[in-house]
Order: structure tokens, then sequence, then C-alpha cells
């Protein structure tokens, strides 16, 4: 696998004359706007930037740690490295009114006159797409997945890279690749659709992972009519099912113009609940209605489920109540009818739990 880059050697350069990457999609994930000091409070804020200048301060820079730099624009543009970039402009470059200033360390002039220049290797972002399709998507130092989707689009879009070469390039070797571009279709095509807006979400991270997860569920696929992800096309959902997909996001994320926050609030369990939902034409009809999401998975289960589980809950709590009884009992009069109470149903459960599981033939002889 070739992840070298064509490249000069490594050079260094003035940090005031280093320029961040807003194209990096990375900060795409936080619709990052503004000019170096929004950048900077971002980076600071969501990429843990802080940890970085500790280091920095302590120990320096790391030679072996260059930044990647494309000219483009008159500028030299770190494609790589911005929150190393970050923390060394913090540590040298101090600005009043930042809420965090007093979070920065401090450091000697000695330390300050170290860090005006660091290391840094002169490419292109074409020429260094392999390296950095393997670092962040499938190596050691990984992006979110909406960060890993917006990379293989642009590698795919404007260099002309079909997904089974990025994949093979980055050693994806899980079908990942194409499953995280056809997330990113889906979330484009809602876009020109009018079905979901970046601004309009409940939450500021754009948890795109719930998307990308939950795509190839069957419920999901079958709600959206979904296109194969073998099949790099820009509008997977059919136009028909534009409202289902406004409705699906809706769920995901939830809509501030609309006052609705998203029913999945942890990706575990309930994207699985709304998948078994959406497979389910009460239960969906339910959740349309208003009700939550945990009331209309129950409505989806099959009653044999619930039913088992009853079962058994009943049958552990009574286990529990036993084991207790000698120091938990008081003699009440109450407690003692609650559980002739619970003898009864019992004793009736179990004699129509034997009646039912008889043969036809035999119910009919126990009958005459």
């Amino acid at each position: 696998m070739d992840h070298d880059m064509k490249s000069g050697d490594i050079t260094s350069f003035e940090v005031s004359e280093l320029a961040f990457d807003v194209r990096n999609p990375r900060m795409a994930e936080f619709d990052t706007v503004g000019g170096e000091p929004e950048v900077i409070k971002m980076l600071w804020e969501m990429m843990d930037v802080e940890e970085l200048a500790l280091s920095i301060a302590a120990s320096g820079y790391f030679p072996h740690e260059p930044v990647i730099v494309a000219m483009e624009g008159g500028s030299n543009v770190v494609i790589e490295g911005n929150r190393r970039l970050a923390a060394v402009k913090l540590l040298c470059q101090p600005a009043p009114g930042r809420d965090f200033n007093d979070r920065i360390p401090r450091i000697s002039p000695e330390r300050r006159e170290s860090l005006a220049r660091i290391p840094g290797l002169l490419s292109t972002r074409e020429d260094a797409w392999r390296y950095l399709g393997f670092k962040h998507v499938n190596g050691p130092a990984k992006w979110s997945s909406y960060a890993k989707s917006k990379y293989i689009a642009d590698v795919h879009r404007n260099y002309g890279k079909p997904l089974d070469e990025i994949a093979r390039q980055i050693g994806d070797t899980h079908n990942t690749v194409r499953r995280l571009y056809r997330g990113l279709m889906v979330i484009e095509q809602a876009e020109r659709l009018g079905a979901f807006s970046h601004d309009d979400r409940w939450r500021g991270h754009f948890a795109f992972s719930h998307l990308y997860t939950g795509l190839p569920y069957p419920g999901v696929s079958e709600f959206l009519d979904l296109q194969s992800a073998s099949d790099e096309m820009q509008d997977p959902v059919p136009a028909e099912r534009k409202d289902n997909l406004r409705e699906l996001l809706v769920w995901m994320y939830g809509s501030k113009s609309e006052k609705k926050p998203p029913v999945i609030q942890s990706q575990n369990p309930h994207l699985r609940w709304l998948d078994a939902v959406l497979a389910n034409r009460k239960a969906l009809a339910a959740l349309r209605q208003g009700v939550e999401l945990s009331l209309a998975f129950e409505i989806s289960r099959p009653s044999s489920n619930l039913f088992e589980e009853a079962l058994v809950a009943a049958k552990q709590h009574l286990e529990r109540a036993r084991g207790i009884l000698s120091t938990g009992y008081d003699g009440s009069k109450e407690l003692l009818r609650i559980a002739a109470a619970a003898a009864d149903l019992a004793y009736d459960l179990h004699e129509e739990m034997e009646r039912k599981s008889l043969p036809k033939r035999g119910r009919r002889k126990s009958s005459e």
C-alpha cells in the first residue's frame, strides 16, 4: 500500500504566514464561519487543542511532526496539522478578550522564539490524499464519520478517484468507504430537496453516525426505498420518498424551527428502536402522532416477546421477595392480600398456558 506524497524535503514556515484550512472535512462538521479567531476558538473548544498547547509549551515542537502545507490562492494553507498550528499560534500570539486565555500556558521568550517557525512539508491536496485518508479515515488518528465522508466525497469528485480505489489505498476492507459516501449523498440530497438543514438541527454537534449506521438497517432502508451502497448515486432516495426522508432526519436530528427534539437521544438502543418502529405500520403511525419512541417501540414488538419478558420479570421479582421475606415482611394483612392475589394470578396464568400448550385433540378430550 502506497501512502507516500509527491513533495519536496521538509522545510520550515513562519507561523504568522500559515493559514488554517477552512475546507478541512473535520472543520466542516462544526459549520465554522468567520476568520482566524473564530477558527482558533472552535479548534480549542471542539478538538482538544489545550492538550497540544500544554505539550508544546513543555517540550517544544517535535521536528518529526511537520505540518503539510499547500500553496492555494497565494496563501500557505495547512491541509494537515491545524490543531498543532492553533496550539502554536495561541502560545506565541496572545490576544485579549479570549474567554479561555487563563488556560493557555505561559511560555518563556526563548520558547516563543523557537516556535516562530515550525517544520512543514510542501505538497498539494491531490498528492496528499492517500496519506491523509489512511491516517484519518482508517488509521491511527481517525476523524468523525461525517468528516470521513466529506473527505471521501472530495477525493472522489475532485480527483476522479473511484470509491474502490479510495478504499484500497486507505486499507478499508469492510465497505466503510461506500457506506460513508452513501450516507453523505443522502444528507446532501435532503439538503437539495429542502428536507434537511444543518442550521435547523436541534443540537450543535452533527451526529452523522446516526444516519451512516442506520441506513443499512432493514426498517430504515425500506422506509426510504434506499438504493444499494454499491451504486454510486448522488440521489440514493427516490423523489417520491422525500417526505419520509424529512421525517427520518427530524427523528434523528430534531428541528429547531418545528420545535421538535430528536427521538434519538443515544445511538444504542434508540437507533434500533427507530428501525423496528419504521418497519411496523401501527408503531409508525403512533410515532407520527407524537408518541414517545420507547412506547412506539413497544407497539412494534411481537406479543410473544413481550409476554416472555413480563413472565421472566415477574418470576425474578417474586424470587427477590421470597429472598427477603424473613426480614422484610412485618405481618401486614394488606401485603398478605397482595400475595394472595399474585398467587391467584399465577395459578390462572399457568392453567391458561397449560391449556393452550395441549394439542388440539387433547383439548377436545379434556372438555368432554
